[in-house]
C-alpha cells in the first residue's frame, strides 16, 4: 500500500527547491515551517489512509455511463466529499473566494500525494484547480462571484474542453462554434473529446471551460474564445436552475486511469427540451481565449509532471517491498540460509536504485518549478521577471522528464516483480497502465520539447538558460570542494554532463539564429531529456550537500553518486544526437514511405 514519503517531500521542498530560504526571507507571508510540516503530515495521512485503499476498486470498477449520467467507482463520491471538506481544494486559491492563499509548492507537494494514492481520483481535483486559476485570472467580477466560492470550496468541480475528433493538439482547426445572444450570453454548439471528469457524481454542478469560435472570428488560433458553460444554470440567488444543453455522450475505454471518466461531450443538440445551444458566458475577450486557457494549461502541465513523480514513487515503494520479501537463488556473498531476497542481487539493486534516483530527480525538478512560480508572485520588477522566466524554462522539463520517468520507473517496477508484475493482482501493472497517459495529455512530451527549444531557450536572449547553467556549475564546484570521498566521481561526471548541456544549448541557439529550425527540432526531444538528466544529477548533489540534520546524509550522497556514475553519462550520447542527428533523420525519412 502506498505511503506518502512526507519526510522526503519536506526535505526536497526545504533544502533543494528553496522553500527554507523563501521562508527565512519572509517571502511567503505568515507561512511557517511548523505549518508546512502540519499540512504535509495530514495530506500524507489522508493520501495513505483514505485515497490509496480505493485505488484498486477504481481500477477494477471504472466509471460507467447510463442516460447521460456517470457513476464513479464505489466509495469515490464519499472520498471526494471528505477530501473537499478537508480544505484541500482551496489550498492556493485567493482568500477573497474562500481560499487559503498558500504557496504553489504546497499545492504540488499535496498533488503528488493524491496521485500517489490514486492518479485516476486525483485527476478531477487537478482540472478543477486549473479552472479556478483561469477564471480567477480572466473572468469578470460577476462570473467570479457566482462560481468561484463553490469551486474553491469543492462544492462544484470544473473541466477543460479543448480537444475535438479532428483536432488534437492543433486547436487552430477546431469547429465548436459560439453564437452571440442579445443578453450578453452565447450559445455553444459542437463536440469535445477526451474531457476528463466532464460528467460525474462527485458534485451537483460542473463548470465547463470551453474553447469555441465565433462566426466572424479570425482563422487559426487567433480566433478562439473561451466560455464558461455550467451543467446547470445558476439562478440569481445562487441556487441551481435549468439543465444546460450539454451532456456526456460516451465514455472512453482506456488503457489505464479507469476510475477517471474520460468523456465525449456534446454541446447544443436540444437533448433536454430547451432551445438548442448550451448557454455560455465569455471569459476574457472575444478571440483571446487561447491566452486565457494557457493560464490553466501551464499549471496543469506541472500538475501532470507531479503525476509522473507520484506514479514513480508508488512503483518504487511497491518494488522495494516486493524485492525484500521475494526470495530467489543466492546472491553473491549471501551468508543466510536458503535463498536470498532478490534485493540482494546486483541487477535488482541496480533497477531499484535507478527507480529511486529518477523519482527523486523528477520530484526536485517539479518542486523547483513550483518554487519559481511562487517567487515570481512574491517579488517585483526584474526579479519577478527572472523567476517567471525560470518557471517557464522549467515547466516543459518538469512535465516531460517527470512523466517519462513515471513510465520508465513503473516499467522497471513490473520487471522487478518478474512474472508477478504482469499479473494484475500485484498492482504493479496498474501503475504502469496509469502512467502511460501522462506523457501524452496536456501537450505531448514532443510538444514540450518544441516549446522548450523554440520559446524557452531564447528567453532574455538566452540569458535565462545561461544563468541557470551557471547555477548548476556552482553545485558541481561545491561537490568538488566538499572533499567527501564518498561522492566518488560525482564532481567530474556532473561537470561533464553540464558541459554537454552547455554545448547542446549553444548549438541549438546557433541553429535557430541561422534559420535551421528543422535541424533544431530534430534534436529537441534528446535535448529535453539531456536537460532533465543534468538537473537530476545536480539536484541530487544539492540535496546530498545539504545539512538537514536528519541523519540521512550518507544515503543521499550514495544515491547521488549512483546517479552520477550510472545514469547521467547518457548526456554525452544525447548531446551527439542533438548536434549530429538531424542529417540521418532527414535521410531516413524515405524508409517510412
Amino acid at each position: 500500500m502506498y505511503k506518502a514519503p512526507v519526510e522526503e517531500i519536506a526535505f526536497t521542498l526545504r533544502h533543494v527547491a528553496g522553500l527554507d530560504r523563501a521562508l527565512n526571507e519572509g517571502r511567503l507571508g505568515d507561512l511557517s515551517g511548523d505549518l508546512v510540516d502540519a499540512i504535509l503530515q495530514e495530506a500524507g495521512r489522508f493520501a495513505g489512509e483514505e485515497v490509496a485503499p480505493l485505488a484498486e476498486i477504481g481500477d477494477r470498477q471504472g466509471a460507467t455511463l447510463k442516460d447521460a449520467e456517470v457513476k464513479t467507482p464505489e466509495g469515490w463520491p464519499a472520498l471526494y466529499k471528505a477530501w473537499a471538506e478537508g480544505g484541500w481544494n482551496s489550498l492556493t486559491a485567493e482568500s477573497e473566494f474562500g481560499g487559503q492563499g498558500l504557496p504553489h509548492m504546497l499545492h504540488v507537494a499535496t498533488m503528488e500525494m493524491w496521485n500517489g494514492g490514486s492518479m485516476a481520483f486525483a485527476l478531477g481535483p487537478t482540472l478543477t484547480i486549473g479552472a479556478i486559476e483561469a477564471l480567477s485570472a480572466h473572468g469578470s467580477n460577476t462570473l467570479k462571484k457566482t462560481y468561484l466560492p463553490k469551486m474553491v470550496s469543492g462544492e462544484w468541480m470544473g473541466s477543460m474542453n479543448l480537444t475535438e475528433p479532428h483536432a488534437g493538439s492543433d486547436l487552430g482547426v477546431m469547429k465548436t462554434r459560439a453564437e452571440r445572444r442579445g443578453d450578453g450570453t452565447y450559445r455553444i454548439f459542437g463536440q469535445k473529446i477526451f474531457i476528463t471528469y466532464g460528467e460525474h457524481d462527485f458534485t451537483d454542478n460542473i463548470v465547463h471551460l470551453v474553447l469555441a469560435r465565433l462566426p466572424d472570428a479570425p482563422a487559426g488560433t487567433r480566433g478562439i474564445s473561451l466560455f464558461l458553460v455550467p451543467k446547470f444554470i445558476v439562478n440569481a440567488d445562487g441556487s441551481l436552475g435549468a439543465r444546460n444543453d450539454v451532456f456526456c455522450h460516451s465514455l472512453e475505454h482506456k488503457l489505464g486511469i479507469h476510475g477517471s471518466p474520460t468523456c465525449t461531450m456534446i454541446y447544443g443538440d436540444g437533448r433536454f427540451g430547451s432551445e438548442a445551444g448550451a448557454i455560455g458566458w465569455l471569459i476574457g475577450e472575444e478571440n483571446k481565449g487561447l491566452a486565457c486557457m494557457f493560464t490553466m494549461m501551464n499549471n496543469a502541465r506541472l500538475a501532470v509532471g507531479m503525476q509522473g513523480v507520484a506514479i514513480a514513487e508508488a512503483a518504487t515503494q511497491k518494488a522495494i517491498a516486493y524485492a525484500k520479501e521475494r526470495t530467489q537463488g543466492k546472491a553473491p556473498g549471501w551468508q543466510g540460509s536458503g535463498m536470498s531476497p532478490i534485493i540482494a542481487h546486483p541487477d535488482v539493486a541496480r533497477m531499484l536504485l535507478t527507480m529511486k534516483a529518477l523519482t527523486q530527480g523528477a520530484r526536485a525538478i517539479a518542486y523547483a518549478c513550483a518554487h519559481a512560480i511562487d517567487m515570481s508572485h512574491a517579488t517585483d520588477g526584474d526579479e519577478a521577471r527572472h523567476w517567471a522566466e525560470r518557471a517557464s524554462l522549467l515547466t516543459p522539463i518538469a512535465k516531460s522528464f517527470s512523466t517519462d520517468a513515471g513510465v520508465d520507473v513503473a516499467s522497471l517496477g513490473v520487471q522487478v516483480h518478474g512474472g508477478m508484475g504482469f499479473i494484475e493482482e500485484t498492482g504493479a501493472a496498474r501503475l504502469y497502465r496509469d502512467a502511460r497517459i501522462a506523457p501524452i495529455y496536456e501537450g505531448t512530451n514532443g510538444i514540450q520539447a518544441i516549446d522548450l527549444v523554440t520559446r524557452k531557450l531564447p528567453l532574455s536572449n538566452g540569458a535565462q538558460v545561461r544563468g541557470f547553467i551557471g547555477e548548476l556549475k556552482a553545485i558541481a564546484r561545491a561537490v568538488r570542494g566538499s572533499n567527501d570521498r564518498d561522492f566518488g566521481e560525482t564532481a567530474s561526471r556532473l561537470e561533464a554532463s553540464i558541459a554537454d548541456l552547455r554545448e547542446a544549448t549553444d548549438w541549438l541557439g546557433a541553429a535557430l539564429a541561422d534559420g535551421r529550425q528543422a535541424e533544431a527540432l530534430a534534436g529537441a526531444t534528446p535535448y529535453q531529456r539531456l536537460f532533465g538528466l543534468v538537473l537530476t544529477g545536480a539536484y541530487l548533489a544539492k540535496g546530498a550537500l545539504a545539512e538537514a540534520g536528519d541523519g540521512r546524509n550518507a544515503e543521499r550522497v550514495a544515491l547521488c553518486r549512483f546517479a552520477a556514475e550510472n545514469l547521467i553519462a547518457e548526456t554525452a550520447a544525447l548531446k551527439d544526437r542533438v548536434v549530429n542527428g538531424a542529417a540521418s533523420l532527414a535521410a531516413a525519412r524515405a524508409v517510412l514511405g
